[in-house]
């Protein structure tokens, strides 16, 4: 007759001989115990977080402080090399000199240094040769002129242009031939 028992009866019989899988996990701890354990983990989570999040405010404020140096001070090289121009050029107004060629040779020395400054801070003139193809990407026409050259092409410059980075800083002004 115990072969035909049911489970649950004999469950009632003898409830110390078999424990459901939710009471074997279950740990011996009281429920308060459980709960203060759970805000203890709850209180080192929230604390783990907030630090997470102001580490992440401050790697955003420090990028932030680093590109707004960055764009501050981006001239800083190029102006190094400009500041020997800068002291030629007083130095040629303190001078009494009443001779014009050595003023003129004095001119050429620091349009040279003012060209290896240009170069050295990669600022590449734009100075088209007559009879050059207008560019209108790096050439600005103020006129057209008849010619005895081709037509669309570089008569004479007006004014020099300017690249930096490969970006037109200031186009070269020139006047172009007419067609014929």
């Amino acid at each position: 007759m115990n072969e035909n028992k049911s489970e649950q009866e004999l469950q009632t019989e003898n409830p110390g001989l078999e424990t459901s899988a939710a009471e074997a996990s279950e740990p011996s701890l009281s429920v308060e115990e459980q709960l203060a354990q759970a805000n203890q983990k709850l209180i080192e989570l929230q604390d783990s977080y907030l630090r997470a999040k102001a580490e992440g405010e401050n790697i955003r404020r420090r990028a932030m402080e680093d590109i707004t140096k960055a764009h501050k001070f981006a001239i800083e090289g190029f102006a190094e090399h400009l500041i020997p121009v800068s002291d030629s050029l007083y130095a040629a107004l303190a001078t009494e000199a009443g001779d014009a060629k050595a003023f003129k040779e004095g001119l050429e020395i620091t349009l040279k240094q003012l060209i290896s400054a240009f170069e050295k801070g990669r600022l590449i003139e734009i100075n088209p040769a007559p009879g050059a193809k207008f560019d209108p990407h790096q050439h600005q026409a103020i006129s057209m002129v008849p010619s005895e050259q081709d037509a669309n092409t570089v008569v004479s410059v007006l004014q020099r242009g300017f690249l930096i980075a490969d970006r037109v800083l200031r186009p070269a002004l020139v006047t172009v031939s007419q067609a014929k």
